[in-house]
């Protein structure tokens, strides 16, 4: 197939679409199929107005405007991106939404209207939004035009199906390489003898520092500022006998607070603040680590901690999340219903080298489905999905969606 991917973000911006997206560029191509990216963010070297970069083989129509910031917006994009996608030949559209996504949303109203199967994958938890896109109509009008609906997480796919509720919402993952975040030989075999050293053993007296670690942008919405209060009352019951801290990996406008509320609740022998660092160093923390924790409630997915996850760590999160996709209760992570249990779970971690260890040695042998091979193959059934409903719509002049499967 030739695929068009349609995103407001794309590299070299640094976020979960964007990485997502470039991802599933790559893999496309490498399972036999023809990618091009189109989005309003611009190039490495300031590429704007159409001009096409080529970035890891893929070609990346930069339809972007000189705005402060750099921001992710054209409206006057339209006409061109229907020249182009027209004068493209491609077989399919992939439009991938977050929460405000004005060129992915002209972008599936031009695929649409220019007759090209059209699948469109959300990345986000609507939250207020629902209500906007209630009003609006749009997501309906999707629908009823013939576009594959999907998500990221069975959570983000619940508003959808309430906005289209005669469509199908199918869930389409993120993905991650498994093999890459997979913890080494080496690594294993030391976890398999430490698991062994702590068969339903009382904890011990003493014990070495136990890392926690997390990686978010640290901005409201992810609540790094609640996770502190949460660690207050860890570093409330954990006895002085226990040395712990957490690490937290990303950057962002909350920064600053964190920094003043770590100073006034005399946390900043617990906590640092790492700051933005590659996957390499990402994964090299997780080697030394306890556990990951996820303290956001609206999320849609939770990339990094999927990657903690098949990195091994036991990763403890929010009931209602995104990160219930891959994290099954007392299994391969702990889920907290408040933050009360988030911050119980975590005094856990740190104080229970036998539960620690019960839950890495289930994620090390047992590796999180939503690798990119299989991701790759779910994203191909959507694409051909939406060229079924299509060639239905245009036969019959209605599409012939079932109810919601997934």
């Amino acid at each position: 197939m030739k695929v068009a991917l349609l995103s407001d973000c794309y590299l070299p911006r640094l976020g979960g679409i964007e990485v997502q997206v470039h991802d599933l560029a790559g893999w496309l191509r490498r399972a036999g199929h023809e990618v091009e990216v189109f989005t309003a963010t611009p190039g490495r070297s300031g590429e704007r107005h159409g001009a096409v970069e080529l970035v890891d083989g893929v070609p990346v129509h930069h339809l972007a405007l000189r705005l402060p910031g750099d921001l992710p917006v054209n409206p006057w994009a339209p006409p061109e991106l229907r020249r182009r996608l027209l004068a493209g030949g491609f077989d399919v559209a992939h439009v991938h939404m977050g929460v405000v996504s004005p060129f992915a949303s002209d972008a599936a109203d031009v695929a649409l209207a220019a007759g090209i199967p059209t699948a469109i994958t959300w990345h986000c938890v609507l939250d207020v939004m629902e209500q906007v896109l209630r009003v609006s109509g749009r997501v309906g009008r999707w629908a009823e035009q013939g576009a594959a609906l999907s998500a990221v997480s069975r959570m983000a796919a619940r508003p959808l199906q309430r906005l289209a509720p005669r469509a199908r919402v199918a869930v389409l993952p993120n993905g991650i390489d498994v093999d890459r975040w997979r913890p080494s030989v080496d690594v294993v075999v030391a976890q398999q003898v430490s698991a062994q050293e702590f068969p339903a053993q009382p904890v011990p007296d003493v014990q070495g520092l136990a890392t926690l670690v997390t990686a978010m942008r640290l901005a409201r919405r992810k609540r790094p500022v609640p996770l502190l209060r949460v660690l207050r009352r860890v570093e409330d019951q954990v006895g002085p006998e226990i040395d712990w801290r957490l690490d937290v990996f990303g950057d962002g406008p909350q920064r600053r607070l964190m920094q003043t509320y770590l100073r006034d609740a005399r946390l900043t022998h617990r906590v640092r603040l790492r700051g933005r660092v590659t996957r390499d160093e990402l994964l090299e923390s997780y080697r030394g680590a306890v556990g990951y924790v996820s303290p956001v409630r609206l999320e849609a997915f939770g990339i990094a901690a999927l990657e903690a996850r098949a990195a091994g760590l036991p990763v403890v999160g929010m009931r209602g999340s995104g990160v219930e996709e891959f994290v099954e209760h007392g299994v391969s992570g702990l889920l907290a219903a408040g933050d009360r249990e988030l911050g119980a779970h975590l005094v856990t971690l740190v104080s229970d080298p036998a539960e620690q260890q019960r839950i890495r040695a289930h994620n090390v042998a047992t590796p999180p489905a939503q690798s990119w091979t299989q991701v790759v193959r779910l994203a191909e059934t959507e694409l051909r999905r939406a060229q079924a409903i299509r060639a239905g719509t245009t036969r019959a002049g209605t599409t012939r969606e079932g109810t919601n499967a997934g």
